[in-house]
């Protein structure tokens, strides 16, 4: 789960984090009104949006004073900003955050994340802050520092001056560069989360580390430990048939390509999408229905994958263990006579009770190819769609 920048860097303060003074707003008239609060000769005003590349969007401005921020306020709210994370449709501006400028002398990156490769929590720096880190990867790699830690309660001496380093800070400055980094670590552990970013971590010239721009994510799955913070989640920052489907405990994620999938399992889905992408065409969708799905929840599943105008065909691929193959059909049935399906539907059923539900379909007089195995499958919703 992503959240908004200012309610990051609220996080981040909590455990001991410099972050800038500042406030938030859903109209014009409450950021104004807030912003009086600052003491600041410039006011920083940022869009909340969940994706990077505000700033070369116009979702990022300077200004001298209160008039100055009430227009551009007003600007601001209601646009759609287009960056290198929303896609072409862009992401609508619904908040904006105002904070106290700062003298910047020196940029740098900060980064914390779990490696799953490794099961360490790997910390990312750089001197390079501000910039797109996987540029830097690409054309300087030697210019980025990485740093894989062993999960325990507390970071060591030790791990912080290597994570550090690579900043060229002066004595006092790296005490509260590692000062900075234990409080991330204590944050990243007691929350669950799995990524926290920094960039820019500035240097002021007041020799002062803050956290100019944060940006955190949290594993989902451990939010039932976090009521605090799920409550800060944005549904206006969420696909619309994402968070439907989460209200029927569905695993779906939107994608760009045309042929609609419904699968039982992660790695059986992935597996899925592959074999689509084999043939030569795109999947619509990630949709997990899970191993002890009910009929209802596959006739709601099936309604999500239609409810996308792009799906031009759908291919179900379900493997019953704990999930019978009957319960498949019967959901399948009965969410074909409540929608009007009007693209090819290819099934492929294997494993238990697989013949009842072969025949539960048979009978249905519904239009369904079906399929003897995966390959088979993906070819014929192939063929179909074209």
């Amino acid at each position: 789960m992503n959240i908004h920048e200012h309610q990051a860097k609220q996080i981040l303060k909590k455990y001991g984090a410099v972050v800038p003074e500042g406030i938030f707003g859903l109209t014009v008239d409450e950021v104004v009104e807030k912003a009086k609060s600052l003491k600041t000769e410039k006011y920083v005003l940022k869009a909340q949006i969940h994706a990077g590349g505000r700033g070369k969007a116009g979702g990022v401005k300077i200004l001298n004073t209160l008039e100055e921020l009430s227009r551009a306020s007003k600007e601001l709210l209601g646009k759609t900003l287009v960056t290198h994370q929303t896609g072409p449709e862009g992401r609508e501006v619904k908040r904006l955050y105002v904070e106290e400028s700062s003298n910047i002398d020196r940029e740098f990156y900060l980064s914390c994340l779990v490696d799953r490769a490794s099961s360490k929590i790997a910390f990312i720096s750089s001197d390079q802050g501000g910039m797109d880190i996987e540029e830097v990867a690409k054309k300087t790699p030697e210019k980025i520092i990485t740093t894989k830690i062993e999960i325990s309660d507390e970071i060591s001496e030790e791990d912080c001056q290597n994570i550090v380093k690579i900043f060229n800070l002066n004595n006092d400055q790296k005490k509260q560069a590692t000062s900075l980094i234990k409080s991330i670590y204590t944050m990243f552990i007691s929350t669950d989360a799995n990524m926290v970013e920094v960039n820019p971590l500035i240097l002021t010239k007041e020799e002062k580390i803050i956290c100019l721009d944060a940006k955190v994510n949290f594993d989902s799955n451990a939010l039932f430990r976090h009521p605090e913070i799920m409550d800060l989640r944005d549904l206006n920052e969420e696909n619309p048939t994402e968070i439907e489907a989460s209200k029927h405990d569905l695993s779906y994620i939107k994608l760009d390509g045309s042929i609609g999938c419904m699968v039982n399992g992660a790695g059986l889905a992935m597996a899925t999408m592959d074999i689509i992408k084999l043939y030569g065409e795109e999947p619509a969708n990630f949709l997990d229905v899970g191993g002890g799905a009910s009929k209802e929840k596959v006739s709601e599943a099936l309604k999500i994958i239609l409810s996308d105008k792009n799906v031009k065909g759908i291919l179900i691929n379900i493997f019953g263990g704990i999930m019978r193959c009957d319960v498949l059909a019967k959901g399948v049935v009965e969410a074909a006579k409540k929608i009007d399906i009007r693209v090819p539907l290819v099934v492929r059923l294997a494993g238990t009770n697989f013949k009842e539900g072969k025949e539960i379909l048979d009978n249905s007089g519904l239009k369904i190819i079906s399929a003897e195995n995966l390959d088979d499958a993906a070819k014929k919703i192939v063929e179909a769609i074209k």
